[in-house]
């Protein structure tokens, strides 16, 4: 299941709705942990942000691996990914309303990385385009916390960007 809110109120709800005891969280931008610290304990959280606030309040949660890096980047997909090859949930609050682009293209990479049961996205432009898109009759839904269509296809050569973000997804 894929989830979109903006209120950082319904955006906790909706983790803690669907979190349970000994799942393993991926929170991208965590910043202070607000939310971080509102995730049960007995979960395997890695939470990331690369604020520069961040590092002194997420050292205070004993029970979170966090890390102080840049999501964008593959070194910190990387470094994730040899901590845990998958997640229960993806929780992504980025900026909270701005840069729409930037964080699709976070969640298509971290989950199709990382497939998660659930993901759950903060961001006020994707809620916006979402709530004001027409359907077609096109059938394309996923049950899962990523884009299901594309399962293990990989970020399309197409999309040169993605070389700005890392050479590991330049053909």
């Amino acid at each position: 299941m894929i989830k979109l809110s903006y209120d950082v109120k319904k955006y906790r709800q909706d983790i803690l709705g669907l979190v349970n005891p000994d799942d393993t969280v991926i929170e991208l931008g965590c910043h202070v942990g607000g939310t971080t610290k509102r995730i049960p304990e007995t979960c395997n959280i890695i939470a990331i942000d690369n604020s520069p606030e961040a590092p002194s309040e997420m050292e205070k949660l004993a029970h979170v691996n966090f890390i102080n890096e840049d999501v964008r980047l593959h070194d910190t997909l990387s470094k994730v990914f040899q901590i845990t090859q998958s997640c229960d949930i993806l929780a992504i609050d980025l900026g909270g309303g701005y840069h729409p682009d930037t964080v699709f293209k976070v969640f298509y990479i971290w989950s199709s990385t990382f497939k998660p049961t659930h993901t759950i996205i903060r961001n006020r432009g994707i809620l916006e385009f979402f709530n004001s898109a027409q359907g077609s009759d096109e059938s394309f839904v996923s049950q899962f916390g990523y884009l299901e269509s594309y399962h293990d296809s990989g970020i399309p050569p197409q999309i040169k960007e993605f070389e700005l973000w890392t050479s590991s997804f330049v053909k």
